[in-house]
Order: structure tokens, then sequence, then C-alpha cells
């Protein structure tokens, strides 16, 4: 049971009204006055949910629960030995079922707030956090649910998942309830689709940024993946927007079945909001948006759809457009995304970055090739996480060493993974003709350090894969590591 659940009960058959019941055994009358999916957190009044997780089952601790003084058990399949003073409902699938419960046990706040939800692969945080400032300027109480932080009016909440449990996520819209949020903003992501983690929740409208090679790992197909990214628009209400990217190929693939209001933003062809790149340079985009023409403080092209989707969701929630792109104007990014720190005496502009998959890393050093000048180098440090989507290794670092004049190859967050098993797989996408442009070394801190001793006075340092993280993962312990404060160190050292 978490902290701050509120201290009073619900009747049982009150919280599964929205749950497909296969059976139920014990007493019909129960009370409930916590939820768990933690047999170790489970005490008496809780209703604690068995889960089939990535690595354990939830079944197998329901004794646990059950001694810990649990009231009701959700499962899907019935323990051997029933305790007599236990409520046992069966049901088909667990998680689903908590979706619909821990809605129901904070009192459907989703339905109290707009909430919209953000999914694709890249661009998920920055669209959120954008609206979530886009809107806190034009004068609403909103909170924001990211991979970067969750956010309750002012007050800043760590976020340690891109989408809470149901119980967290449901807890969370709740304060947000309480401290008279309107607005809400968050990212959605595939796990929390497929885990039914947004089961239950009412949008007022879904965006969707883009898709690509990502969390195969867990998916096992990219087109699994796909089905669970349009899984989230298949549940958006007739009320709801549905606004999606148009220039992606699998865009309008979301659109396909939805209930919701039906809208597209596109830089190619035709769309509900349409947007022309007029420039593109290190001060920031020059944009076309439905005929006005913007400058923007965020750099980039991938920046420019992200504008797009925020200004687009904006006005279909009823935003006057003048308003609001004169608001969006003047904002920047979420940390970590494309995050500038300059050496002042060598002059090395440094760019701090979390794309970690290959389309998110050529975006990044596309846009860096846009507004570099001739003379500039461009020195890549990237590294791929252990324990997740081998295939996307070669990928990453093929595209290192191509797109830029030197590459070192290091940690991610290896986790239990050994990082030079990483290292070689990288290196297998390694061109013949780029082989001489990368080092691989092993040790992140030593890499950042040696890409900035190679850099020239003008040259781009980005440092790719984590941006916001401030740590490293590595056998299962999290130790201390932020890229921005490395960087920011070495460049001293170079500068003494």
């Amino acid at each position: 049971m978490t902290p701050q659940q509120p201290a009073f009960s619900h009747r049982l058959s009150d919280l599964l009204a929205a749950v497909t019941v296969l059976g139920q055994h014990g007493p019909a009358d129960a009370r409930v006055s916590g939820l768990t999916l933690d047999s170790r957190q489970a005490a008496p009044g809780t209703a604690f949910f068995a889960l089939r997780g990535v690595q354990a089952n939830g079944h197998q601790f329901i004794a646990t629960a059950v001694a810990q003084g649990a009231a009701v058990v959700v499962c899907e399949q019935l323990p051997a030995e029933l305790a007599g003073d236990v409520v046992y409902v069966q049901v088909a699938d667990s998680a689903e079922a908590l979706g619909h419960v821990a809605a129901a046990f904070y009192g459907h706040p989703s339905r109290q707030l707009t909430l919209v939800g953000v999914t694709g692969t890249n661009g998920k945080t920055t669209v959120a956090t954008l609206l979530h400032k886009l809107f806190s300027e034009r004068g609403y109480h909103c909170g924001l649910l990211s991979t970067v932080q969750n956010q309750i009016g002012r007050e800043v909440v760590p976020a340690t998942h891109t989408t809470p449990d149901a119980i967290r996520l449901n807890e969370l819209l709740a304060r947000m309830v309480t401290l008279r949020c309107t607005h809400a903003f968050m990212e959605v992501s595939s796990h929390a689709v497929s885990q039914h983690r947004v089961t239950g929740l009412h949008f007022a409208g879904g965006i969707f940024t883009n898709l690509s090679h990502d969390h195969l790992d867990y998916h096992g197909t990219f087109d699994a993946y796909l089905k669970a990214k349009k899984g989230f628009f298949d549940l958006l209400p007739k009320s709801a927007f549905a606004l999606t990217n148009a220039d992606d190929k699998r865009g309008m693939v979301m659109l396909q079945n939805t209930a919701a209001q039906k809208a597209s933003y596109s830089m190619r062809g035709q769309a509900t909001v349409r947007g022309r790149l007029v420039e593109n340079g290190v001060e920031g985009l020059q944009l076309e948006v439905d005929g006005r023409e913007v400058q923007f403080r965020l750099i980039g092209v991938f920046n420019a759809y992200n504008l797009l989707a925020v200004y687009g969701a904006a006005t279909l929630l009823g935003e006057d457009p003048e308003e609001t792109l004169t608001v969006l104007s003047g904002l920047t990014s979420a940390p970590g995304r494309f995050e500038p720190i300059v050496s002042p005496r060598k002059r090395v502009t440094g760019i701090v970055d979390y794309a970690h998959t290959p389309d998110a890393l050529e975006n990044v050093l596309q846009t860096i090739a846009d507004i570099r000048r001739p003379e500039q180098q461009v020195i890549t440090v990237v590294g791929c996480g252990g324990n997740r989507d081998a295939a996307k290794r070669p990928v990453m670092a093929e595209l290192a060493c191509r797109l830029s004049d030197k590459a070192v190859l290091t940690s991610d967050n290896p986790r239990f993974e050994d990082p030079n098993e990483i290292l070689r797989q990288m290196q297998a996408g390694v061109r013949p003709t780029d082989a001489g442009k990368s080092l691989m070394i092993p040790d992140r801190r030593e890499a950042i350090k040696t890409a900035c001793a190679l850099a020239r006075p003008g040259d781009i340092v980005l440092v790719a894969g984590k941006g916001h993280e401030t740590y490293q993962e590595i056998e299962g312990q999290r130790t201390p590591f932020d890229d921005k404060q490395v960087l920011s160190e070495a460049f001293e050292l170079l500068s003494l």
C-alpha cells in the first residue's frame, strides 16, 4: 500500500463495476482500504493483484500477501488452497482489472481533468513537457507525467518509469485533482498500453509522434510494438481527439478504428495542421505554421514536428492559435533533449541528448549537420543499454561513425551485460571505410573526456543516450552519473 492512499474504504463490488469477474470466492461484502501489486506491501484491508510480469509471476506470491493480511486477492488462476476470510476474485487479466479498480478506488480522477496522452518512439517527453509549459503559461494549473519528472502544480515528483503503474498513476492524478489542476499531460509508453497501466483512464486527446526501432526486447516484433502504440488510440472515446504525424509512414494507421476526432500534422503535405520550414539554425527554428511565420527557440527538424504536435493539440483543446504560437515561440525543450553546454575558453559546443534509438540518433546528428559550419568537427559519444534490444547496437554505431567526424563508442547502462560485449556488437556495424573514425572506451566518463580532448576550438561534441538521467545502472546498482555534469567537468579540465 502506498503512503498516499486515502484513509477510507470502498465496497469491493463498487470497485469491480467495470471488471468482468469469472468467479468470486469469499465474503461478498468485503471492504478495501488499499491496493497493491507487491505482496510485501499487503496489509489488512488491502486488495492484492497477482500480475504476470516480465521477471516474476505475482501468482507465486499470493500466499505471502494473504499472510500479510490482504483482504482480497485478484488473480487469473485460483490457488490450490483458499483462506476462509479472504475474498478471491478470478479475472481473465489481472493487469486489466487493476486498471479499472485503481481508477475507481481514486474516484476516477482522469474524468475530472483534461488528460492528454502522448505516444511514439521519440518526442514524447518534449511534446508532453511543452504542452505542460504552454498551458501553465496560459494560466492553467497543470500536471505532468513524463520520463524526466512528474509535476503536480509546482510540486516536482521524481519519475521512475515513463508511465507509472496503474495504482501510482491514479494516485498522482487524484493529487492533481485535489490541488485543483485542470489539465494533465502524460507520456504513454508501449509498455504501459500492453500492461494495461492506462486502462480505466479517460483521455481528452491522444498524440502520435513517430514510430521506429525500439523496445523489441519486450514486444518481440515490430508489429507487436506497432499494435501496442495503436492500442492507445483504439481506446480513445468519441469525445477525445486523435492527433497523428501524417509524415510518419505509420502515422495514419494510428487513426484506423479510433472513435476519436481525427486530426493530423505535416511538414510535407495535406493535414489538419500544416508546417513549412523557413530556416533551421543555431538560433532556433523559423517555421510557417498554418500560414503564420514564427521564430522558435528550439532547434532541428524533429523539433519542428514536436512544435506542430503541441500547437495542434492546443488548438484542438480550444486555445487561440495566435496566442498559442506566441507562447510557444519563447519555450525551451525538456532537460536532456538537445541541451547545449558551451566551453567558454575553447569554444567547444557540447550537446547532451537522450537519443537512444537509431532514429533518434540520426535525427540529432542530421540536425547538427544542418546547423554546423564546414570547418566544425562533430564528435559523438554513444553507447547502447544492456539487457535491451541488441539488434539496434550495430545500427547505432554505424550511424554515429557515418554521420560524425569521430565517434567514441562507450557504455550506456550496461545493466547485467558485459560492456565489452555490447561494444563488440556495436563495432560490428561500423563500415570498413569508417573504422578509422571510431574508438571503443568502455568507461563512459573517460569516453566523454576523450571526446572533449579530441575537440578543436569551435567543434561540436554530442553525448547521446542518457540525456536527463543522473545515474548509470551496472550489475543491478545505480551509481550517480550525469552526462551534463561530466561534460562540464571535462570542459573545465580543458580550460586549465
